[in-house]
């Protein structure tokens, strides 16, 4: 499954300028989102951060991943969610496993709340397989929720 970038969207690397977007979309898209301080954070640490923006430089979704030895950790990929099911997603998720492959990582992990089978399905599309379970990883309204863990094996 092959997803090409739409000839309005930009796919440009995440800047503390992208924040106030991209926070716009986190709202939007988790009731539990992440403050600026994560962001701000992962954008000091080094992680690789980008925007899918429209041809205005609006942001549309975003994804942060963290590499280290050779594993590659999906740490958030979010879709505005008046923009989902056109492709961007997909695109994100080919786009970082590239990135992957790129820095011989042999694996890219992810963790995705038990109760998010668009994601789900979205990774698994991609070739993840479920690993594990990390048990009350997310914040949920009554308490916490279940992770899956999620991998897929660069060949």
């Amino acid at each position: 499954m092959s997803a090409q970038l739409k000839p309005s969207w930009r796919l440009l690397p995440m800047q503390v300028s992208h924040l106030p977007q991209v926070l716009t979309i986190e709202r939007r898209g988790y009731e539990f989102p992440w403050s600026e301080g994560i962001f701000r954070d992962c954008l000091r640490a080094g992680y690789s951060g980008w925007v899918v923006c429209d041809e205005h430089d609006f942001v549309l979704a975003y994804c942060l991943m963290s590499m280290a030895a050779d594993e590659a950790h999906v740490l958030n990929l979010c879709v505005d969610p008046s923009g989902q099911r056109r492709g961007m997603g997909t695109y994100l998720l080919q786009h970082m496993i590239g990135l992957a492959r790129a820095a011989n990582a042999t694996i890219v992990l992810l963790e995705v709340r038990k109760s998010n089978r668009g994601a789900i399905r979205l990774y698994e599309a991609h070739g993840f397989q479920r690993l594990g379970l990390r048990k009350g990883y997310y914040p949920a309204r009554d308490g916490r929720e279940d992770a899956l863990v999620l991998g897929y094996d660069i060949i």
